[in-house]
Parts: C-alpha cells; structure tokens; sequence
C-alpha cells in the first residue's frame, strides 16, 4: 500500500536582493530563511518582540533588533530558550563566490574550482579585487540580452591588469567560451539567472522536503517569483524534495513570513560583519545551529564562525 505523505507548510522570506547586480548592489550577502511554525506561535513572538522592544513603529522589522540596545532581544530572539524553531533554516550566499562561482562554471566548466579562485582573488588589494568581480558579473548575468562584444571585452581587458596572478593565468585562455556564452544569452533558450533566490529557496525545500514529504511554501512577495520561474525551481530542487505548491502574500499578513523576515534579516547582517572582518562571535554562535550547511560561503574565516557546526542530514559541504 502506498503511503501518502502529508504537506509540510513552512513560511519563507529573504534579505539582500539586488537581483543580478550581485556586486554593485547596497549588500554583500543574500540571505534566504524558512520556518516551519504556526501561525498563532508565530504571532506570539511578535508579540512578545514587541513587549520587549516596545518601539511605535507599526511593523517591526530586523533592524529593530539589530539595534545594540536591543541586543539582549536578538540574543533571546536566536537563542535555545527564544521563538524560532529547531528546525528553522537560513541559506547565506556570498555575492561574490556566487559570482566566482558562475565564472568557474561557465569558463572552465568546474564550478569545484571557483573557491580557489575566489580565494586568490580576496589576497588582492581591494580595489582591482573589485573590478575583476564587476567585469565577471556583467559577463555572466543573463537577463541583460546584450550580444555585443562589451561584457567580453571589459572582462578581459580587467584581466590583463592582473598579471602574475593564477586568476588571470587560469581565465585568460577562455575567451572562446565566453563569446560562446554571450551568443547563446542572446539567442539561445533561457539560461540559469545570476539571481540567488532560486538556488537558495531549492536549498530552503531541500532541508524541510528532505525525507520526502511535500513543501507548501509561504513566501514574501516577490515579483521575480513567476510562474515560468516557479517551474524552473521544480527542475533544480534536491532529491527526494517536491513542492506542492507556492504562494505569495504580504508579509505583513502572516506572522510566520514576518518571522523569517527576522531571520533572514538578523542572519544576513551577522554573516556580512563576519565576512568583512567585523565578526561578532557571540552572534555567530546562535545563529549557527540555523545556518544551512550548503550555504555558498568559501571565506575560510567567516566559515568557520558561521557554518563550522551547522548541522542537517544529507549532502556534503561545498568546497
């Protein structure tokens, strides 16, 4: 007899979109959170967030408890005896891995390469770190359908002005392969988008939809969220992982989104100042236990802060 399993709902929310301006965008990190919580606890806690911040504003959002006097409500907030579920998930994307990452895989065809890659490129100085990272992000974003020679050009002139560096060494033999992809962007059927919030919501499912049970998903509103998007993130999700379905509300209409809101929020700015060298470790620890481990994140330092015991069964570490 076969058995059905029932319909996991969990509710979603993300911090950090800048679409596929991945790196002249206002953030360094993406975040994207899921709780699986009901709705009447999940209204508890805001309201208990509010009995402790006891600020006027009319909607609460992370930055409410970011604030250093309310330090001790994001300490309970994150912590074991606080309001998010055990089972609560937030996927964290370094915008520029995310980025290296692309490159690797469409130059070299071996995104395993690009933690090396990125690696080397965080010993340069900021400020030619910089545009190697600009330039490959105009190479590899898909949504601008420019078949010119501009994005091409610009990444291999900023690659001559690394010279000496195994960056350069390894990518400047690739020009062919980056002609051939900007073609196919213009004329070709659709490529996978430089936007995280696919790849980090399949990971979002993935945990929750894990053993097999079907993910309903709750999500903040999002107009990248189309339907032709929706049947693509079907196509990417991890084994054994099916969604059911997806809607989108306000998030000021159901508490649990508002929840991970809060969560991608919190998460984002804990990883940023980590990543950057700001790390506060008390932080990093409580956010830890939540941190997906397939979090796209190759910074050795931050990494071990961040993820070093996250915890979920399934699936290995990326590099």
């Amino acid at each position: 007899m076969v058995t059905t399993r029932p319909v996991l709902e969990i509710a979603c929310d993300e911090s950090g979109s800048d679409g596929e301006n991945l790196i002249g965008g206002n953030t360094d990190v993406f975040a994207h959170a899921g709780v699986r919580t009901d709705p009447a606890d999940a209204d508890a806690c805001l309201r208990e967030m509010r009995d402790r911040i006891r600020s006027p504003a009319q909607e609460y959002k992370a930055n409410h408890l970011l604030r250093e006097k309310h330090r001790p409500v994001l300490e309970w907030f994150l912590g074991p005896s606080g309001p998010l579920p055990p089972d609560a998930r937030v996927h964290l994307t370094d915008k520029a891995f995310f980025v290296v990452r692309r490159v690797a895989d469409v130059l070299l065809d071996d995104p395993a390469e690009a933690a090396t890659l990125y690696r080397e490129g965080r010993t340069l100085p900021a400020a030619p770190w910089r545009r190697f990272l600009e330039s490959a992000n105009d190479l590899v974003r898909t949504r601008n359908r420019d078949a010119g020679p501009a994005p091409v050009d610009g990444f291999f002139r900023t690659l001559d002005t690394l010279p000496g560096t195994a960056l350069a060494a390894r990518l400047r033999h690739t020009r062919p392969r980056a002609e051939s992809f900007r073609a196919r962007v213009a004329d070709g059927p659709p490529l996978p988008e430089l936007d995280p919030l696919l790849p980090s919501l399949a990971r979002t499912i993935g945990h929750f939809g894990r053993d097999g049970h079907p993910v309903s998903v709750v999500h903040d509103r999002q107009n990248t969220l189309t339907e032709e998007r929706v049947n693509r993130l079907r196509t990417i999700l991890p084994p054994p992982s099916r969604l059911a379905s997806l809607t989108l509300v306000e998030s000021r209409s159901d508490p649990r989104v508002q929840l991970a809101d809060f969560l991608a929020g919190v998460a984002r700015k804990i990883a940023s100042d980590a990543l950057g060298g700001r790390a506060d470790a008390p932080l990093a620890a409580l956010l830890r236990p939540h941190v997906d481990r397939h979090s796209l994140w190759a910074d050795e330092p931050s990494r071990k802060l961040l993820l070093s015991r996250a915890t979920e069964s399934g699936g290995s570490r990326n590099p």
